[in-house]
């Protein structure tokens, strides 16, 4: 088996009140079209069941290269308008075992 990185992205992001079902709404787009590219094993914007200022987000890609290729050709709508702060890793795994 060859050897290969995953990459996955997760964290946080809160934002301005009230703005989360909006929010959650206009990332339709980019899970849709994230989901659709070559490269992503997964994409998830939620909101989260205890704190109604915040979404958690999680994304699972191949490699860097289909991430990086994703974030290029990316949705332009921009929704940084509604984030107060965000705690957001891209995290590199040598290894992972599927069970």
């Amino acid at each position: 088996m060859a050897n290969r990185t995953l990459v996955i992205v997760s964290g946080r992001i809160y934002l301005r009140a009230g703005s989360r079902d909006e929010f959650l709404r206009r990332s339709t787009e980019a899970i849709v079209q994230a989901r659709s590219t070559a490269g992503c094993r997964d994409f998830v914007v939620a909101a989260d069941p205890l704190e109604s200022d915040r979404v958690n987000v999680y994304e699972e890609w191949e490699s860097e290269e289909a991430l990086a290729a994703f974030r290029g050709d990316g949705p332009g709508e921009d929704l940084s308008a509604s984030i107060v702060r965000a705690s957001v890793s891209e995290h590199l795994v040598s290894c992972s075992d599927r069970r």
